[in-house]
């Protein structure tokens, strides 16, 4: 674990210097192709799940097909890379197999009520991620941790191992585990351990309709079909997904977050009319930077060079289309029913905004609840797996000056500070 009192400098992130590890690993994916045939694909996932109806929804193939498609335009993959969206993609047809088939089994699923839930919504490295694990320390609260959000339908006879442990939960130890071996600063990023909080569109990615592959490979044509879908449908099935897990393991109220409903404000509350939202507020230069400089790292391994100046306009204008839609569509969500927390006050202020969540929310703060909260933070103080020395001049080329002038509007609208390493 890297020492959280001294900053970890990447002197290699845009030209890497790969351990024998990653070289192998290279190596052996390289001389092992990997196959994107969707009819193969299925065919596995049908084999894995037991199971072979899909849904009826006539549009789901179209979709399946752009996304592989936009993944074979990708010619700077390496075959490791294609080998984890290969996974992905069986995982996430596997999942849907089993959630057909649960609901087959037991229609009573689509009654139950998923009522005012919290959703966090915010650029990504904005604290949302704190935010989220935060509120899911309430013990009333039900949220999604990662081995859930990777695996939502056990497979048919996967019943806990010989310690009591969902097998769900040991697959996903194992891989955090072999990713903490293979690319170690990850976890001072965004260390996705089997407990942490995960995102929802996750569960939305079974219906191939989110905008996730955008953060595995370099697809613009997988973003502009997505952005033209009728997310209210797709965020239907994510509440049916939400619906399904509750059956599983358990009815409380739900806490939700992601970046990506910055951008679709309509469909989420049109999917939950009843929520409370908690938008976080940063820096857009500072989550451009910590964005790609985490793209980059991670590319060291799934691409074949890093490109940074493409890192650079791509997610630039990535960030500009969520926080342009999100300012937008603000108004979508009732103003008694929203809060606004900016990333400077998530260090050590916490429970006053806490507080005023909950009672913007209706919901009561337990004593107990109070006691987890600050337990947490006690136990998950900022840079606990160290802290990235930022360089975006030296690594990307470009001044934060020369990035920050597209926000203005976004300084404008919101307590937004200036930071210091990304001045």
């Amino acid at each position: 674990m890297a020492d959280a009192a001294h900053p970890i400098d990447i002197d290699d992130l845009t030209a890497p210097r790969l351990t024998e590890t990653q070289r192998n690993i290279l190596e052996y994916a390289e001389a092992h192709p990997v196959d994107l045939e969707i009819d193969r694909m299925v065919e596995e996932a049908v084999a894995q799940a037991g199971a072979d109806d899909l849904g009826a929804d006539e549009g789901f193939a179209q979709r399946l097909a752009a996304y592989v498609g936009a993944v074979e335009e990708d010619e700077g993959l390496t075959q490791a890379g294609r080998r984890t969206l290969r996974g992905r993609v069986v995982r996430l047809v596997r999942n849907r197999l089993s959630l057909v088939d649960l609901l087959r089994r037991y229609p009573e699923i689509e009654d139950i009520p998923i009522e005012k839930p919290l959703i966090v919504v915010g650029m990504p490295r904005s604290g949302t991620t704190h935010l989220v694990n935060l509120i899911a320390a309430d013990p009333g609260r039900r949220s999604l941790p990662f081995w859930e959000s990777q695996e939502p339908m056990p497979l048919p006879g996967a019943g806990p191992g010989p310690d009591g442990l969902d097998a769900r939960f040991q697959q996903a130890k194992a891989q955090h585990d072999g990713l903490e071996a293979t690319s170690p600063l990850l976890a001072a990023m965004h260390d996705r351990f089997p407990e942490a909080i995960e995102e929802e569109i996750e569960l939305l990615d079974l219906d191939f309709a989110s905008y996730v592959p955008e953060w595995y490979a370099r697809v613009p044509g997988w973003r502009d079909f997505y952005l033209g879908l009728d997310q209210v449908t797709h965020y239907a099935y994510m509440r049916k997904v939400l619906q399904a897990l509750t059956f599983l393991r358990g009815p409380r109220t739900w806490v939700l977050k992601s970046p990506q409903h910055s951008e679709q404000l309509g469909a989420l509350m049109a999917t939950f009319p009843d929520a409370t939202v908690a938008f976080t507020h940063r820096d857009p230069v500072a989550v451009i930077q910590s964005t790609i400089t985490m793209m980059a790292y991670s590319d060291r391994l799934r691409r074949r060079t890093i490109e940074p100046d493409w890192l650079v306009e791509y997610w630039t204008d990535r960030v500009h289309r969520l926080l342009s839609a999100s300012v937008r569509d603000r108004a979508l969500v009732p103003a008694d029913r929203c809060v606004d927390i900016s990333f400077h006050q998530l260090n050590g202020n916490e429970m006053p905004l806490l507080e005023q969540l909950y009672e913007r929310a209706g919901a009561e703060l337990t004593d107990e609840a109070r006691r987890r909260f600050q337990s947490y933070l006690d136990d998950n103080p900022r840079g606990k797996h160290g802290r990235i020395r930022y360089d975006l001049t030296g690594h990307f080329g470009v001044t934060a000056g020369e990035l920050r002038e597209r926000f203005r509007f976004y300084f404008d609208a919101y307590d937004v500070r200036v930071e210091g390493a990304a001045a």
